[in-house]
């Protein structure tokens, strides 16, 4: 099958084809990424207003371009999937509309994509990797340690108490004079850096949960950067470095509480998975590497094009829950907020007959009449508690 995707959850515009065979394996056809970086970078973050009309205004043309790159017609695709949260509620209305637009014109399913399960699901485009496996989803506006145990089955081990590494990364790029995206500055300075100079806090590192906090490292960094102010470039780097290093241990440290906490409840995953913006940070990936090996299984990361928002994570996800039937309404509602706990999972297959079935008369119909009986409603995950609105 061959699903469109849209992605317009924060500041990329993204619209893509991806096809799903027959044997669950995935293929891009088209990638299509508009990035709003120079419309926000006056601000240092992400204006929702400016966002929402940027998506309005560019996401026709990238659906267009999208087409044309696949070789690909509205008759081609078997259904229109797009981010209906959670994200900035005006971005996620553009995106949403235009998907069902589609639908309603061209007689297509629409899916209703939740951004988080795309993140968790992009390692099995890449790779097909089989459930169950571990999941660290971090960016801008999440960071969760996920037992992913299939499509819409999603058990959250951890998260963050108060920011996200992402805006961790951004503020402290923020305080430190940097540029806007944050991540890929405070990185960049770090390379240059003493990250032994400046003793910075490990947050959380020991607990027996796999829960996150930065915000009390944030403010160390602060409390330091005030005691050598004016800030030369080197002071700038050494602070990076101190910075990036007590991410990278917490996170070792949290991954490897959360992998002991899969394997108790769940046995051995078959991977850990990293996705979202941050998962780009080099340092991050290497850490994540070894702690992988440690445990006995294998680290998929995939290429950083897909780490970030993009519109094939969304057609992959929407095919991927096409291909269990599962679709949604054209009255779907957009979300700011949709916790990975109240995605829809496949109901539990009907147990199989015992009885042999009634001889077939010429009273019985060959086939159930044209809308009749209505499906069984979509099962759902128990409730968890669950981060805000999405950020990035």
């Amino acid at each position: 099958m061959i699903v469109l995707g849209i992605e317009t959850t924060c500041d990329e515009t993204a619209a893509a084809l991806v096809e799903r065979k027959d044997n669950g394996r995935g293929r891009i056809l088209a990638n299509i990424v508009l990035s709003q970086i120079a419309d926000h970078a006056a601000f240092g973050g992400v204006v929702p207003e400016i966002a929402a009309r940027a998506h309005a205004e560019a996401l026709d043309l990238l659906i267009s371009r999208a087409m044309r790159e696949a070789d690909c017609g509205f008759d081609k695709i078997d259904g229109v999937a797009a981010a209906a949260g959670p994200g900035l509620i005006g971005g996620v209305i553009v995106g949403l509309t235009t998907a069902k637009a589609i639908a309603l014109v061209r007689d297509k399913p629409l899916i209703a994509v939740n951004h988080l399960e795309a993140h968790a699901l992009t390692a099995r485009l890449i790779d097909y990797v089989p459930f169950p496996y571990l999941l660290f989803l971090a960016s801008g506006g999440h960071t969760q340690i996920v037992a992913v145990r299939g499509v819409g089955d999603y058990v959250r081990l951890g998260t963050t108490l108060d920011d996200a590494v992402g805006e961790a990364f951004d503020k402290t790029a923020k305080l430190l004079g940097l540029g806007y995206p944050g991540g890929p500055q405070v990185e960049q300075e770090a390379r240059k850096g003493n990250a032994a100079r400046f003793a910075l806090p490990r947050p959380m590192a020991g607990r027996a949960d796999c829960d996150f906090s930065f915000s009390g490292l944030k403010t160390a960094l602060r409390l330091e950067a005030e005691k050598v102010a004016p800030l030369t470039d080197q002071d700038v780097a050494d602070l990076c470095a101190a910075f990036q290093q007590a991410v990278v241990d917490v996170v070792a440290d949290r991954l490897r509480q959360g992998l002991r906490m899969f394997r108790d409840r769940f046995g051995m995953p078959s991977s850990l998975v990293a996705a979202g913006g941050v998962a780009a940070n080099e340092s991050i990936r290497g850490a994540m590497s070894g702690i992988a090996f440690e445990h006995g299984t294998v680290l998929v990361v995939p290429p950083p094009e897909l780490c970030t928002d993009n519109g094939a994570m969304i057609a992959w996800a929407g095919a991927e829950r096409l291909a269990l039937g599962l679709t949604d309404g054209l009255d779907f509602s957009p979300r700011a907020r949709w916790p990975l706990s109240e995605v829809a999972k496949p109901a539990p297959a009907a147990p199989a007959a015992t009885a042999k079935p009634a001889p077939r008369s010429l009273a019985t119909p060959l086939a159930p009449p044209r809308g009749g009986a209505a499906a069984p409603a979509e099962a759902k995950s128990p409730p968890v508690p669950d981060d805000g609105a999405k950020g990035g």
